[in-house]
């Protein structure tokens, strides 16, 4: 649906050029909720500015339902952005118009006739829950309310493309959560494709099917949601999935596994971080392994949440035996599809090994 190639976005800054995108490549699926992700200054609004030409690209393409939009100018591009509507941060609804009027200013602008205004706005403001505010102004209605006015609005052309750029950020945790589930109704119903660009990983976490982690004008990573979640790559991508899983292990924990190291308990011992998502979240894998390769393990530190209703987690594990068995019980996780990393920098011995 969506393809940009090559994207590169140079601005004039006051000591010389600005190279806000460099060199984008994104494929973005019909139908998909597809999440762009990156702290401020990243590249973000530069990028869904591009999407839909409101920031010609310095080089690259832009793609969108089988147009090349780079190479579109006039009448032409005005015509193709209809198929893209967008939600904006702070609403950018006009105060001297009521709800209804709002919505149906797209249509106005391009020609509808009134009865026909009338018969795509009102099943718009029942779809987004407002039928009963339609002859209210913005100022007598909540943000969230606004928000809904703003999703009515993008979707009065009946485009293909739904882009919000950080469409929640000014929205209280439980209205973004209203907002995000009323995004995804839109989605499943319509069949219609969104791009959410955000510095919010649970905004991600909620409601995107695939993610982008764009860093200093780069895509530095990219994946199915529940992949990327649980195998982070990126130093970036690793930095904002610890606002929701913790990447460190805190303090107190590492002083546990001190303790667990003492001579007590002279066998060898390995920190072992677990990552799991969907069907192994179900299985008995530590009871499985215990049993099978007679090595203790101690859980120290934890979380389990969901992506979308699918099952996701990290477990650190202390992992007590012979050498041989450890290597065994490590091979065998891997093979059950549990990610597995060796860890213990902090301690001596190196990486994998502590002692």
């Amino acid at each position: 649906m969506i393809e940009l190639k090559g994207i590169v976005q140079t601005y004039q800054g006051p000591t010389g050029p600005v190279e806000a995108l460099r060199g984008v490549d994104l494929h973005i699926r019909p139908g998909e909720v597809y999440g762009i992700i990156g702290r401020s200054g990243a590249g973000k609004s530069s990028l869904v500015r591009v999407i839909n030409l409101l920031n010609r690209p310095s080089a690259g393409q832009v793609v969108v339902g089988g147009r090349e939009l780079s190479s579109l100018g006039g009448d032409a591009l005005r015509v193709a952005r209809r198929d893209i509507g967008i939600i904006f941060q702070h609403f950018n609804l006009l105060s001297s118009r009521t709800v209804y009027g709002n919505v149906a200013l797209p249509l106005e602008i391009a020609g509808l006739p009134a009865d026909e205004i009338q018969a795509r706005v009102g099943p718009l403001l029942e779809l987004v829950g407002l039928s009963a505010l339609a002859d209210r102004y913005p100022a007598q209605i909540s943000g969230g309310q606004k928000q809904r006015v703003g999703i009515a609005r993008a979707l009065a052309n009946r485009p293909k493309v739904l882009l919000s750029d950080e469409a929640t950020s000014a929205l209280d945790p439980e209205t973004t959560r209203s907002i995000l589930g009323l995004l995804r109704q839109i989605n499943k119903e319509f069949g219609l494709t969104i791009v959410l660009i955000t510095h919010q990983m649970q905004v991600i976490k909620q409601v995107a099917d695939r993610v982008a982690v764009i860093d200093a004008g780069r895509i530095v990573e990219s994946g199915p949601v529940i992949d990327v979640f649980t195998r982070p790559q990126h130093e970036t991508t690793r930095s904002l999935i610890a606002e929701i899983v913790p990447q460190d292990l805190p303090d107190s924990v590492l002083a546990r596994i001190r303790t667990l190291m003492s001579a007590e308990h002279p066998e060898e011992g390995q920190l072992l971080r677990l990552a799991f998502a969907g069907d192994e979240s179900d299985r008995p894998l530590l009871s499985d392994v215990i049993r099978r390769f007679g090595i203790d393990l101690s859980i120290v530190h934890g979380q389990v949440d969901e992506i979308q209703g699918k099952p996701f987690g990290s477990l650190a594990v202390f992992a007590r035996g012979a050498r041989e068995q450890l290597s065994a019980a490590v091979a065998h996780l891997r093979g059950a599809g549990v990610h597995v990393d060796q860890v213990g920098a902090d301690f001596p011995g190196g990486l994998a090994h502590v002692q």
